[in-house]
């Protein structure tokens, strides 16, 4: 069983649910740190010979086109992370098709062929959005990786699946991804992305990962460019938001070479082309036991 790579292709301000951050008639205005980032990125995958999930932000792409396209070059899988980074909770049901919509297209006519996956900012699918999967059905999306089975503070959805699932079947299939948690203390926890990845030890998260393979689980990882950038611009916001968001931003890329160099990663794309059909004759299988 492999582990899947994603990153969130957004800038340093792209935070959610905070007062102090500007609203997306301001971005324009601000110093974009992304282009740095995320090449220092690709240059990691291609030291650690590596292929990742790109979540583009729809806005990013339309002005870092470039970005886009040196991630489709380098052979690495072009997805959607919407167009203006919005909570999926505070839409309607009308808003997130056009806002997916929007970036689907955007992206499409970068990289010339069809985009297949999406991940919501902030993981932000919730019981109180039951619309989710048919707009992204209706979009033209084939896989998503926004449910996060565990509490959050975007929401999440506690206790729900935490293995790849099917949506839809076949012609028409659509599948969700879920972020990966592991329980830890009786709470689940994701030890694999975020403020988590930047707190627990490299050991600890190895040694995480690995149960959750050996339960015949995928590893899904996720990081974001501004992770990486240590000298980013600090937005105001209390001091344990602060903690969770800026904690080890110097030691984060020599974490990230270490971890790719560990572990057999690859993209949504090619886990569904290449894994996903025997996973799921292992679950039917099982399921006929019982």
């Amino acid at each position: 069983m492999r582990s899947i790579f994603s990153v969130d292709v957004e800038d340093w301000f792209h935070l959610l649910d905070l007062p102090g951050a500007p609203d997306i008639h301001h971005w324009a205005e601000l110093p974009s740190r992304v282009e740095k980032n995320f090449l220092t990125l690709l240059a990691i995958f291609a030291e650690s010979n590596v292929h990742v999930t790109c979540f583009f932000l729809g806005w990013v792409a339309q002005r870092h086109p470039h970005l886009v396209k040196e991630a489709e070059r380098l052979g690495h899988e072009v997805a959607s992370h919407g167009f203006g980074h919005q909570l999926v909770y505070r839409m309607s049901c009308e808003e997130f098709y056009r806002d997916i919509l929007v970036s689907k297209k955007i992206l499409e006519d970068l990289v010339g062929h069809r985009i297949l996956g999406y991940r919501a900012p902030g993981f932000s699918a919730t019981p109180n959005t039951p619309w989710f999967f048919d707009q992204l059905i209706r979009a033209e999306y084939k896989y998503d990786s926004s449910i996060f089975p565990a509490s959050r503070s975007n929401g999440g959805i506690p206790n729900s699946r935490e293995d790849p699932y099917l949506i839809r079947s076949s012609p028409d299939w659509f599948i969700e991804f879920p972020v990966t948690v592991r329980e830890f203390l009786s709470k689940r926890f994701c030890f694999f992305g975020g403020g988590y990845f930047r707190f627990f030890p490299l050991p600890v998260i190895k040694s995480m990962a690995a149960r959750v393979l050996d339960e015949g689980r995928p590893v899904v990882f996720y990081l974001h460019p501004r992770e990486i950038d240590p000298d980013q611009p600090r937005l105001p916001m209390s001091l344990q938001r602060r903690f969770r968001t800026y904690l080890n931003l110097k030691t984060t890329a020599s974490k990230l070479r270490r971890l790719l160099a560990a572990l057999d990663t690859t993209t949504f794309q090619n886990f569904i082309e290449h894994e996903l059909g025997p996973l799921f004759q292992q679950q039917a299988t099982a399921a006929q036991m019982y």
